[in-house]
């Protein structure tokens, strides 16, 4: 929780900003892990990719070396990734899933769990919520 708080407030650290978290019934494959430096050495990357400022780069009309990254695991059929937080704050032991490829259904299964119905459902019910 703390780590989802420390990722959405990033660009407000004084004025927090609304956000929803939800959790995740996961079961999908296959899933990178790059929290050890060392799972770098055979893709031609380092963790400095990472870290990169990419909303800055990307501003600058620049390929941050994260989304380059990105796009080369995504060639190769990863699904997703477990990464180090760079959250302003973030501590070792915080950690993201990043997933490129999912849906309801294996290999890459990720659903939201909503038991009680408390999620728009449909993409015009979440343009209605933030109308509001």
């Amino acid at each position: 929780m703390e780590t989802a708080w420390l990722e959405a407030q990033q660009g407000f650290p004084f004025k927090p900003q609304p956000l929803t978290i939800c959790a995740y019934d996961v079961d999908s494959e296959p899933v990178l892990d790059l929290t050890d430096p060392s799972s770098f050495n055979d893709l031609g990357s380092s963790p400095i990719a990472l870290a990169c400022p990419w909303e800055e780069l990307a501003d600058q009309g620049k390929m941050p070396p994260s989304w380059e990254l990105a796009k080369m695991l995504t060639a190769n059929g990863v699904a997703g990734i477990i990464v180090p937080s760079f959250a302003p704050g973030a501590t070792e032991n915080d950690r993201n899933l990043v997933f490129w490829r999912w849906s309801d259904s294996l290999p890459s299964r990720v659903i939201v769990i909503d038991d009680e119905k408390r999620l728009p459902a449909t993409a015009t019910s979440w343009s209605q919520a933030e109308n509001k």
